[in-house]
């Protein structure tokens, strides 16, 4: 314990790789949610789709901060892993941005085009949903066949992006179920029934692939004592998907009892996946080529970036936090002047 926090060039690192996985874990959630709302547009009715809109209006772009403070902790405290893994995955985080800055532009075009031209700019908030939440997954899938471009690595790939792509339109539901009352909670509750099983395969093929990428991971999940570390995860994850299951046969509920409870419970499911992820391949940021101690920056570099990032990390937290309690309750149709 005391060399962990005696020396800098130890400690450093581990508390930049924490801040940096808590803002992508908080990104993945709090975005998940809204990208998935995206994905459920064509399921929606015309008079819906502004309640959908709604819904994730006053949170998109302060959800997407959390992904620009992950890759600014990456680039800067973690300067030759951020070249590693941006050039390994060029073309997906391009396709991510494209889609993002579609999203971006219909969400406000929407709301100010006239009533002939607003399904188009739903399509384009659809299609930019869907090409962000493609390019994470196929992100994800290649990060953890280790970055390297084979076929069979990208065909994983292609299949993580298809499971989590269903797994954010779950976590959409459920926000909707949270969110919305009458028909389309009924609606969104039907949504959440069929995504489940899209984030239930995801988690599992990542499960099966993951410890046959390396020994030492394989070590880390089968040996003892160590399977005794994981073993927790694997054990809550299976009793929340029961949860889930049981909860979306009774839901919606009189007085719209427990409509919150999807969401925090996919958001569980989220948070224990990502933390086997981390578990599995600490202490690697470019899997089985580079740990955060070999790809930290100087720790003068980093002490002056951590003095910043302590005045950083709180003001996003506390406009996130503000943003969600001011814009706590039901959603309601958009008003147009």
């Amino acid at each position: 314990m005391m060399t962990l926090f005696g020396d800098p060039a130890i400690w450093l690192p581990w508390t930049f790789a924490a801040l940096m996985g808590l803002s992508i874990l908080i990104y993945v959630v709090l975005d998940g949610f809204d990208l998935g709302v995206g994905l459920l547009m064509p399921l929606a009715d015309d008079d819906e789709k502004d309640r959908l809109v709604a819904s994730i209006g006053p949170f998109w772009d302060a959800n997407e901060t959390w992904l620009v403070l992950a890759i600014g902790i990456l680039l800067v405290a973690f300067p030759v892993a951020h070249g590693v893994i941006l050039t390994a995955l060029y073309l997906p985080v391009a396709v991510m941005l494209i889609g993002l800055i579609l999203r971006g532009v219909s969400f406000e075009f929407r709301a100010k085009a006239p009533l002939s031209q607003k399904p188009g700019w739903n399509a384009a908030f659809f299609a930019g949903s869907l090409m962000a939440s493609l390019s994470q997954g196929f992100m994800l899938g290649m990060y953890v066949m280790g970055l390297t471009w084979t076929w069979a690595h990208v065909g994983f790939a292609l299949l993580t992006a298809a499971f989590l792509t269903v797994g954010y339109s779950f976590i959409g539901a459920a926000w909707l179920i949270l969110k919305t009352d009458g028909i389309l909670q009924h609606k969104a509750v039907v949504w959440a029934k069929g995504g489940i099983w899209g984030m239930i395969l995801g988690i599992g093929a990542i499960s099966l692939a993951t410890p046959f990428v390396s020994a030492r991971i394989f070590d880390k999940w089968f040996t003892f004592p160590e399977i005794l570390y994981l073993s927790p995860l694997p054990i809550l994850s299976a009793a929340l998907v029961g949860y889930l299951w049981w909860k979306l046969r009774r839901l919606p509920m009189e007085n719209d009892r427990f409509a919150w409870s999807p969401f925090v419970a996919a958001t569980a499911l989220f948070t224990l996946s990502f933390l086997g992820m981390a578990y599995s391949f600490y202490p690697y940021v470019v899997p089985e080529q580079l740990t955060i101690y070999e790809a930290a920056s100087a720790p003068e570099s980093l002490l002056i970036i951590l003095a910043g990032t302590v005045f950083v990390l709180p003001a996003i937290l506390g406009y996130t936090v503000l943003s969600y309690t001011i814009f706590r309750g039901k959603a309601t149709e958009l008003r147009y002047d």
